[in-house]
């Protein structure tokens, strides 16, 4: 569904400035209007995910107040609390979907974290370079398909 969603929004864009580009040339009244409505969903959409980001409070402050009152950063998705996994495979799923977002973020040592899924709460453990990446870590464990909450143990050096 992310992916999907993603999809959308990337498609909008791209169609937005292609009748941008266009709108501008011809200052046509039609294109111009159609300008204006996708470049309004391509905001509504961007608004949308900065809202998702920001429903999850994972900002440098609030990981590191976190990490010194508790020693570890929790996150859980409301709409998942109460549903469960009954695939005995999708922990692994899910574990190995972290594991290769990990991999391809150049800012993230997918062999400096771990990581853990039982019953979709994923345990990212390890060590990172800042608190931001830290959050970026539990972004992409939250924004994966399986994951219930996210628990993070990951340590800044």
């Amino acid at each position: 569904m992310k992916n999907f969603l993603l999809g959308i929004i990337i498609g909008v864009l791209i169609c937005g400035a292609v009748i941008w580009y266009y709108a501008d040339q011809r200052h046509d009244p039609t294109a111009q209007a159609a300008k204006e409505r996708i470049q309004s969903t391509a905001n509504e959409g961007k608004d949308l995910a900065h809202d998702k980001f920001a429903s999850w409070d994972l900002n440098s402050t609030n990981i590191m107040d976190e990490l010194h009152r508790t020693g570890r950063v929790i996150r859980q998705k409301t709409q998942a609390a109460g549903s469960a996994i009954a695939d005995a495979t999708a922990d692994a799923r899910t574990t190995t979907a972290i594991k290769a977002k990990l991999v391809t973020d150049p800012d993230l040592s997918a062999r400096s974290i771990s990581v853990n899924t039982t019953n979709g709460r994923v345990t990212l453990s390890g060590t990172v370079s800042s608190p931001e990446d830290i959050s970026k870590a539990m972004k992409l464990a939250l924004d994966t398909d399986g994951v219930q909450e996210v628990v993070s143990t990951l340590q800044v050096q």
